[in-house]
């Protein structure tokens, strides 16, 4: 990551938490702590961020830990229509008796009244996922432990990537915040990247849902290149065009 997306990333994670520690954006971020101090007393300076001992606050004043401006409630509530379209299509992929992996994302939270009656083993770090198929008669959920994104619902931090890691799954499912030009799919939380990438490692098949509006969206954090996934769910034909260096490509389904 490039120092400015760093600098961004830092300062919006501090926006959305009220502050954060040397620690936790050098594990977020993936480098060390000397380089996120000199980042830290750099953005100070220019009056983004009030420096502390151990880490930084927001000038503005502190607001709740990652409290996204929307919550999962709000988001899950833009485009419905696309998202259950999409949910119902990635159902199709799954066959009973398979181990999956749900992201965090509302999209993916829309497979599971879908689910339901299905035979299988789920693997999230998803409040909502848990709370939807918490009394599913044939489902096991594993349950992912971590520290608490209570705007999203969802667990993050070394407890959740380390559970990762440990697990393989048949078939993992993801949302992003956007989709730019060049493949690269993205988010906006620090502390989710990595969790996505834990996805992405263990699974055997990986599929991408996202809506019309993603294309491009938003997100400045890269979780993965497009190709990294099996397929691209989505509800129409995409918006804008994917260019990709040649020889990758992606497999595009629609409903």
């Amino acid at each position: 990551m490039l120092s400015e997306e760093r600098h961004r990333a830092i300062v919006s994670a501090i926006r959305r938490s009220g502050a954060a520690t040397v620690a936790a954006l050098s594990a977020d971020l993936q480098v060390s702590e000397a380089t996120i101090r000199r980042d830290l007393d750099a953005l100070a300076e220019q009056g983004l961020v009030r420096r502390v001992r151990g880490g930084a606050t927001d000038p503005r004043g502190s607001v709740r830990p990652e409290a996204d401006p929307r919550s999962f409630a709000d988001v899950a509530a833009s485009a419905p229509a696309a998202k259950q379209a999409i949910a119902a299509l990635a159902c199709t992929q799954i066959r009973d008796g398979e181990v999956i992996a749900l992201d965090i994302g509302t999209t993916v939270a829309a497979m599971c009244p879908l689910l339901a009656e299905r035979s299988l083993t789920v693997v999230t770090a998803s409040l909502a996922v848990v709370r939807a198929l918490a009394s599913a008669p044939a489902i096991d959920i594993v349950v992912l432990g971590g520290l608490l994104r209570p705007n999203y619902d969802s667990l993050v931090g070394t407890l959740t990537e380390s559970a990762l890691r440990q697990l393989r799954v048949d078939r993992a499912f993801l949302g992003t915040a956007g989709v730019r030009a060049d493949g690269a799919v993205l988010d906006s939380t620090p502390s989710e990247v990595p969790v996505k990438r834990g996805l992405l490692e263990v699974a055997t098949c990986s599929y991408l849902l996202a809506d019309h509006e993603k294309f491009p969206g938003s997100g400045f954090l890269e979780v993965a290149r497009l190709p990294r996934f099996t397929a691209l769910l989505t509800d129409r034909p995409l918006p804008i065009e994917i260019d990709l260096p040649e020889g990758e490509a992606v497999e595009v389904l629609l409903p």
